[in-house]
């Protein structure tokens, strides 16, 4: 066979758009059900039943949508209310009521109301494609740094200003290489804490991709380094395994401790024994 040499040009003058479709079946059976909502002033319970009677797993989808969260969140808001371990066909055919009371709980009647009745606009169409697109990621690093603004509060105020530094490369175990951490005390070049904050909304191959970011900590750190792991979000409910690696990791003694928003104040109280105990 003869040999050809391409060229960047005639490789770009070939390229073409590849473009997708966003529906699959169940997309269209979702479409299928929303199209047969009746436009109403307001929605009872029994509305509710109706819509879970006809398609249940359209309807739990839909009412998601009304109500504008992710699927993981809404499901993560279904389990807290019903606290029954499922949220499925078989929970609703078993307690009707309660099933109906844990969506009045999550205001998806109100949702239904005000979007059916609501009268849009292009504009409201493009800010919706700006939300679901760039929003979304938008969202999620807010949410990161919401929590490193939270870790951050209490650095400061245990260890002073200056005495710390974040989101920076450490110096490693052998002075030779560095890695990422959000926080090292006192200082990237010697630190005696790392801290590493990790938070979700949402489930997917970020909430797995922290293990690896964990264990890169874990193997750079010299190993009188003290290393801790801030997380939250209830979606690690949907990720159990991965939430439990992270527990071994601290049970075997490579993270010293993981800490919650909610534990806040054992926080604070270890960071002022570590700092007496580093004279920091």
């Amino acid at each position: 066979m003869e040999r050809y040499t391409q060229t960047l040009d005639e490789i770009r003058a070939t390229l073409s758009s590849l473009e997708t479709d966003w529906k699959d079946p169940f997309a269209e059976r979702v479409i299928t059900f929303l199209g047969s909502l009746r436009e109403r002033p307001q929605y009872s319970r029994e509305d509710l039943l109706d819509m879970l009677d006809s398609d249940f797993d359209s309807a739990m989808t839909a009412f998601q949508l009304f109500i504008d969260v992710s699927k993981d969140e809404f499901t993560a808001r279904m389990k807290a209310e019903l606290q029954s371990g499922g949220l499925g066909k078989a929970a609703f055919l078993r307690d009707r009521a309660l099933f109906v009371d844990t969506l009045d709980h999550l205001l998806i009647r109100e949702a239904i109301r005000n979007v059916v009745n609501r009268q849009y606009t292009w504009k409201d169409v493009i800010l919706e494609r700006l939300k679901s697109g760039r929003g979304s990621a938008i969202k999620g690093q807010r949410r990161g740094r919401a929590l490193e603004d939270f870790v951050e509060g209490i650095v400061k105020s245990v260890f002073g200003p200056g005495n710390y530094e974040t989101r920076c490369s450490f110096v490693g175990l052998t002075g030779e290489s560095t890695e990422k951490a959000d926080f090292a005390i006192p200082s990237k070049e010697a630190p005696r804490i790392l801290i590493e904050g990790k938070a979700y909304g949402a489930t997917g191959s970020k909430q797995t991709d922290v293990l690896g970011d964990v264990n890169r900590i874990i193997s750079e750190k010299r190993h009188d380094t003290i290393f801790l792991l801030v997380t939250d979000g209830t979606t690690w409910n949907q990720r159990v395994n991965d939430l439990r690696k992270l527990i071994q990791l601290q049970n075997e003694g490579y993270i010293y401790r993981i800490y919650t928003k909610k534990m806040s104040t054992q926080m604070r109280i270890d960071f002022q024994e570590m700092k007496s105990e580093f004279r920091l």
